[in-house]
This record gives C-alpha cells, structure tokens and sequence, in this order.
C-alpha cells in the first residue's frame, strides 16, 4: 500500500532533534491524546464514541459527516475541540437562500482605492462546522465539498490555502426531510465517518443539567496546530501488516460483489458498493484508532471498530432494500460476520519483519508478528 507513507527517516530525524525525554513514543503519544479528550468530557457528558471517533478522524485527516437530532452536543463537541486543540472555529450554518461566496468568500470593490480586494470566506479555519449542510442547494454542497478535497480556496485567480490542521464537520437532521437537498453518493464519499448521535442515557442527561446548570465548565487547550500536525504524521507512519490491508480489501471488494463472498442473502440489497477510497479510509483511521489506543501498530480490532461509520454512509442500498426498512449497519455487519479476520498477535519481533509497508515512524520500536492465517 503505497499511500501508507514511510515515515522511517523523517520521523527518525525529528526524533533525533528532539531532547531523549521528549522522543516520540506510542505511551507519550497517548498520554497526550488521553488528557485531550478529558479535557473534551469535561465539556461533554457522555457521547464517549463520538469524542473518540472525532479524534481518531482529525488524527486520519479525514472529516466527518454527523446526524442527529437537534440539541445533542454536536456544535458544543467540535466548538470544544477547537478549544482544546487550540484552532480556529467558523461554523456556517447553512440555508437555502446560501450562495457559495458567502462560505468561500468574494471580490469587493474598495472605491476609496479603485482596486479590487480579496475577503476571504468563514471556510478558511482549523474546524468548520457545516450545520445542516442538507439545507443548502447543491452548487453551495459542491463548493464546500471542493474545499474539503482540495484543502484550498480559489478566488479571482489566487489561490489561498487552508489552514492546517483542516476539519470539517458537517451535521444533519434525519428527522426531517420537506425542504432538504439529500448529499449525493459522491458527495457523501468525500467524508471519512458518518456518526450517528444518539440521545443521553438518563444518568447522562441528569449530569448534563448538574454540570451545565450554573455555569458550563471552560476546556483548557492541550495541544497546539504544530503538535496536532505531528500527531497526524505519527499516525500515518503506524505500522500495518499487509494480511490487514488486504483484509481490508476484501471487505470492500465484498461490498460489491456480494455473491463471490458467500453473501449472496444481501447481494439484493446492495446497488452500489464502496469505492477504493473506502479502503483508504479504513486503513487511516485504523491507523488514528491505534495511535489513540497506545500503539503503534494496528491490530484486527481497530479495522472492525472503525469498518461501521467508513462503510455507512458509501453503500448505495437498492429499492428493495429501502422499501423494507434494511438498516445499512446490518449490512455491514453481515460482511463483517463473512469475511474471515486474519490472526495478527502483537509480539514485538526480533528477526527481520515479515510485513511489507511502512515500519513505522522514527521514536517507535516494535512491530506485531503476523501469527498463523488459517485463511491464506
């Protein structure tokens, strides 16, 4: 896998640079990411797979599409972020009557200079929330979606990078549907989760009126966008074996051809399945999800953890399976249930690797020895 990156060198210079009790190692990284998303619970009560899936996403780059009802933490969790993370926050809140100048930014006539100037628009920021991004008519979509993947703005001619780190989350209302320009399939691949936000539980929403009743507690930022831009690097350097990726391979290639996988209970069901881009995400989030777990290596858990909220929102389901009421997630747990996991174990190695792909970043030591596959 060519786009894993190898981070050998590089990280091993930086490492190098760098004071022998400040080296990178997956504990210190760790430790850094643990008081991160304390310092987010003490803003958020509960939603600890959000806070997480969050994290691991801004680690992977990636951005992330959520839905959920109104009133679910969902702009307190990215302002809060901000905060810790020590970015930028713009949130755009999005409206039928929008045009993309108003999220890009335009050219005003200043009459006093007889010259054209450049404002650039609230999109140029570390974290963007996109409210409600199903509001806005498909050309605003389009120009906010164009951004994302090409991490930069264009207007009259110049060209105006984004800040790093770059997130964008955008938020839905499953609820309600008058009114409403649904995310095309395309569109929707540019995101790497989609997280459904669920309700508290009653011991969480009886905290939530404890904690935010008097005065909301004030998150102190832990990391700034140099640290957190390191952090990405070391994710993208965490070792994965190559019986992972290809694992990963035939759970998307499953995906499409349902029936050359003993699936064929669910081939109805599917239209469409995931494209590569899928597979790429799947491996940089596991990737984060190690990172954050303390490793660095990724074990057969992290994929199966992250698969659901890759896989969710890129299946294109048939009409057959939408006039019967076929959740998404019990399609992909069905491909999760058939397609054999390979056994990796995380004994460090002592001889030479017998994986292929990037060793890991420079500071971080061990690698997991691929145990005996049943299903090679």
């Amino acid at each position: 896998m060519t786009e894993a990156g190898n981070g050998e060198s590089g990280g091993a210079g930086a490492a190098a640079a760098r004071p022998a009790d400040q080296v990178s190692t997956p504990a210190r990284d760790a430790q850094l990411l643990e008081r991160t998303v304390f310092e987010v619970k003490r803003v958020i009560v509960g939603q600890d797979r959000l806070v997480e899936r969050m994290l691991t996403g801004l680690l992977a780059k990636g951005h992330i599409l959520l839905e959920g009802v109104p009133g679910v933490a969902k702009t307190l969790a990215v302002e809060t972020f901000a905060r810790v993370v020590g970015g930028s926050f713009s949130r755009l809140q999005f409206t039928p009557d929008l045009v993309p100048a108003d999220i890009l930014g335009t050219r005003i006539y200043r009459q006093g200079s007889e010259r054209f100037d450049v404002e650039l628009g609230p999109v140029l920021a570390n974290f963007v929330l996109a409210d409600e991004i199903n509001r806005a008519p498909a050309k605003v979509q389009s120009a906010l979606l164009e951004v994302m993947a090409e991490r930069h703005v264009s207007i009259g001619g110049q060209s105006f990078p984004m800040p790093a780190p770059f997130l964008v989350l955008a938020t839905q209302n499953p609820i309600e549907n008058e009114g409403v320009y649904p995310l095309p399939e395309a569109q929707r691949d540019r995101f790497l989760f989609k997280l459904p936000v669920e309700y508290p539980s009653a011991e969480e929403e009886r905290e939530i009126i404890y904690r935010m009743g008097v005065a909301a507690p004030e998150p102190n930022p832990v990391l700034n966008p140099d640290e957190l831009i390191r952090l990405q690097n070391v994710a993208a350097g965490v070792f994965v074996h190559h019986a992972l990726v290809d694992y990963v391979v035939r759970l998307v290639v499953a995906t499409r051809v349902p029936n050359d996988h003993g699936l064929s209970d669910i081939a109805g069901w599917v239209s469409y399945g995931a494209s590569p881009r899928a597979s790429l995400g799947i491996i940089a989030a596991s990737r984060a999800l190690a990172l954050v777990r303390g490793r660095d290596y990724v074990l057969p858990q992290d994929v199966v953890d992250v698969v659901p909220d890759v896989l969710r929102h890129r299946l294109v389901l048939s009409y057959d399976a939408l006039a019967d009421g076929i959740p998404v997630e019990h399609i992909v747990s069905r491909v999760l249930q058939t397609v054999p996991l390979p056994q990796v174990s995380a004994r460090p190695q002592t001889g030479p690797p017998a994986a292929v792909g990037p060793a890991g970043p420079g500071g971080y030591g061990q690698q997991p020895h691929l145990g005996p596959n049943p299903h090679q």
